[in-house]
């Protein structure tokens, strides 16, 4: 349940209440009974890691911009493994 902020227009006295999105907004100030306002503050949610972001999403090796392919790395290379396509392949060159 989130934490709702609200601040007495008459008096100036803030104070937080526990809701559930289901229930009505406070209306009257606990010290005085005057009208309140809920008040917008900031939130505590953080969002880390890769996958969050629009450039995240769209990489093909899963958020991972340190490791890269053979073929994404030089495209113009030829390989010189016909049984592969590495450019140094030490299991098909030794067959």
């Amino acid at each position: 349940m989130p934490i709702y902020e609200y601040k007495c227009n008459s008096c100036g006295h803030r104070f937080e209440r526990l809701q559930s999105f289901s229930e009505e907004p406070v209306k009257a100030c606990p010290r005085c009974g005057g009208d309140v306002r809920k008040l917008i503050s900031h939130s505590s949610f953080i969002l880390k890691g890769t996958g969050w972001y629009a450039t995240d999403y769209a990489r093909k090796n899963g958020g991972n911009s340190s490791s890269t392919s053979v073929s994404s790395s030089n495209p113009s290379s030829k390989s010189s493994c016909s049984s592969c396509s590495a450019t140094s392949c030490s299991t098909c060159s030794s067959s």
